[in-house]
């Protein structure tokens, strides 16, 4: 890929003040202080837009969709209630990034625009700031985009959100309503920032125990806001290659039959197939031994779990750690349908009692979701990316850009392939061995 040049880097705010007020900040948002990158390809516009009214067009809309998000303006701040461990969002209008870039280098240049690429990188390269690691995050915007225009007229918009501030279903959300703003439309769907049905109650009540959360040693501690802090955030880490895996509508199908074949299970949804054969391949590729406890986690929306349920709109963190766990042996062994069932009762424990008692065994413990010997499934299957429609088309489509160890992505296969592509990072002999798993009946 052709260098990609800045043509203007600025920080937007709402278009009319917003009160000052501050954002609590949930033990579920606070497992989740670290940035994630993607980036969204659009087909030349049909409309002909110009690159300059499409920028216009992004800019006016952040800045009115910022008078709503007021909190994407703002800034995190120990809190200022009582223990200075807590962060908190304060909504002071300090702004949202946006760059605007252009690149020589055409879409069709790029090859399968739907699989994770170092080449990405350079659709957020202004999204970075070039001393990062040494500011302070009350220093660091939650949110920034990098709109990049190709050669042939298409575009990528690169994104990059603080994921305290909100998870997927949110973020979607968010770029639905800008997008509807950039149409000259208004809003979507009204955003509801108020995390407190998350507040841990007092005094915390433990009621299960919680495999899908490790506790915090003092190495884990790295970051301090300047001493303040003890969550947790992310570390640059060095990555293998990312490979992918197809899987067709026809091989869902047949793995969802083979889980259903030997009677013992009334029902098995298309992800629960899915994740029960890429838990299993991914355990024995990377050589799990057989009396180590292998750990499968995916997020599980409790938006409607929780009891009173979390209000239309709500936008924070609400995805919090469905599992799976079994001994290496047990991977091996145990019929297909047992696994699968695993993976079900991962989804069905997650009531408002158990959802609860994570809550408050994050607010005993400080600590991460779980990392001894376990990886995380995240899936953008079903996400419904493709109904996000700007004034200068409809998101073609969408992709991380990159997959950090310990992950495996789900993606939708092409329009023409249909299925599923699955991203994950492993050495070469395993990946070799995943491959010949998920394709073994």
């Amino acid at each position: 890929m052709e260098e990609v040049k800045l043509v203007e880097r600025m920080m937007i705010q709402p278009e009319t003040p917003t009160p000052r007020r501050r954002i609590f900040l949930s033990n579920i948002d606070l497992t989740l202080v670290a940035y994630q990158e993607s980036v969204s390809f659009f087909d030349p516009p049909a409309n002909q837009m110009s690159f300059s009214e499409a920028c216009r067009r992004i800019s006016r809309g952040i800045s009115r969709l910022l008078v709503t998000y007021d909190f994407m303006a703002g800034r995190i701040e120990p809190s200022l209630e009582g223990s200075s461990r807590r962060l908190e969002i304060d909504c002071n209008s300090a702004g949202f990034v946006l760059a605007t870039a252009t690149t020589k280098t055409r879409l069709s240049q790029l090859g399968e625009l739907a699989a994770p690429k170092p080449e990405f990188r350079q659709l957020v390269a202004f999204l970075r700031e070039e001393n990062e690691d040494e500011l302070e995050l009350k220093d660091k915007p939650l949110g920034l985009f990098q709109l990049t225009q190709f050669a042939c007229g298409g575009l990528a918009l690169g994104s990059r959100y603080n994921h305290c501030a909100l998870d997927g279903l949110s973020v979607h959300q968010f770029n639905t309503n800008l997008a509807s703003l950039t149409r000259g439309e208004g809003l979507v769907v009204v955003p509801m920032p108020d995390r407190t049905i998350f507040r841990a109650r007092n005094p915390p009540q433990i009621s299960h125990p919680h495999f899908e959360y490790s506790k915090a040693t003092d190495t884990d501690n790295t970051f301090t806001l300047r001493g303040t802090s003890t969550v947790l955030v992310d570390k640059p880490q060095p990555y293998n290659q990312i490979h992918a895996v197809h899987l067709s509508t026809k091989d869902i199908q047949a793995l969802k039959k083979a889980a259903l074949k030997d009677g013992k299970l009334k029902n098995c949804t298309a992800f629960q197939a899915v994740a029960a054969k890429i838990w299993k391949a991914r355990s024995i590729a990377v050589k799990i031994t057989e009396d180590k406890i292998s750990t499968m986690l995916f997020p599980v929306d409790t938006r409607t779990r929780i009891v009173p349920q979390a209000p239309a709109g709500f936008s924070g963190n609400a995805l919090v750690p469905g599992f799976a766990r079994a001994s290496g042996r047990e991977l091996k062994e145990e019929e297909y349908s047992s696994l699968v069932r695993r993976v079900q009762e991962g989804i069905d424990r997650l009531d408002d009692e158990y959802i609860r008692s994570s809550i408050d065994w994050l607010e005993v413990n400080t600590g991460m979701p779980c990392r001894e010997d376990s990886f995380s499934l995240v899936s953008w299957w079903r996400l419904g990316l493709e109904t996000e429609e700007f004034a200068w088309g409809r998101l073609k489509c969408a992709a991380p850009v990159v997959v950090k160890p310990g992950i495996v992505f789900l993606l939708p296969g092409s329009t023409a392939e249909g299925g599923l592509n699955i991203f994950l990072e492993l050495e070469g002999d395993q990946v070799v061995e995943f491959r010949r798993l998920m394709m073994a009946d």
